[in-house]
């Protein structure tokens, strides 16, 4: 798995956290890690994107991006606005695919849902993963209302002839309700993919080095973490 395209299933889902969990996982593991941005919105020039703050939480990782826009817009509705030209999927394909001839894994972090709009023609994150062959991971709100944006976006993966690796919860809260106990069972029997990790509300205001001594106990096996689905569902959920 040289390539890893996470996305999340809308904004402020935690997929930034969970991207630096995973690179922090893996450095944990011995890997060389890369982190692309694949559109960065919403920040200055001289202000710190989502790569660099997986950079600060995880640890010695690559961080890039491919552009960046200064509103907190769609990329290709930032990207017009501001005059610049917008990303296109095959330009962050061969981004990754030149930082993976340099290190074991390369994250490739989307922004906001899978079908964000890059460029005018309508290219997505999805279009990014096709062109990579890559799997991609999906970054899922804990509580009500997550199980059809889950579903959804495992759906659309599909129809572009992706399978989805799994999903992640970005932010379990200390006292789950009743739905979120309950999406412990639903969200992989909606998205058809294992449950891969839950992170901690509040994972990214950890120290960093807190951050990175904990990241492997919150993803599976399959992300190099000790993370076990199965004890989780059976303290957690309803």
């Amino acid at each position: 798995m040289p390539v890893l395209v996470i996305t999340g299933t809308g904004t402020e889902v935690g997929k930034t956290v969970t991207t630096a969990a995973v690179a922090a996982a893996a450095l944990a593991a011995g890997r060389s890690v890369a982190v692309l941005k694949a559109a960065q919105t919403g920040v200055r020039p001289d202000e710190r994107g989502d790569a660099d703050e997986v950079a600060r939480l995880a640890g010695a990782v690559t961080a890039q991006e491919v552009a960046r826009y200064p509103e907190p817009l769609a990329p290709g509705t930032a990207a017009r606005r501001a005059g610049l030209a917008p990303v296109h999927p095959q330009e962050v394909a061969e981004r990754a695919a030149k930082l993976a001839a340099e290190h074991d894994l390369v994250l490739v972090e989307g922004a906001g849902g899978l079908l964000v709009r890059f460029d005018t023609a309508g290219g997505t994150l999805a279009d990014t993963a096709r062109a990579l062959g890559a799997p991609v991971l999906i970054v899922a709100q804990a509580g009500l209302g997550t199980l059809n944006a889950t579903e959804l976006t495992a759906r659309e993966l599909r129809r572009h002839g992706l399978e989805p690796l799994g999903v992640v919860i970005g932010s379990w809260p200390a006292a789950p309700d009743l739905a979120t106990r309950c999406n412990v069972a639903d969200l992989p029997e909606v998205s058809g993919a294992p449950l891969l990790g839950a992170l901690p509300a509040g994972a990214g205001a950890l120290p960093p080095a807190d951050f990175r001594a904990s990241a492997p106990g919150w993803l599976t096996a399959r992300l190099d973490g000790t993370w076990d689905a199965e004890a989780f569902r059976a303290r957690e959920g309803a």
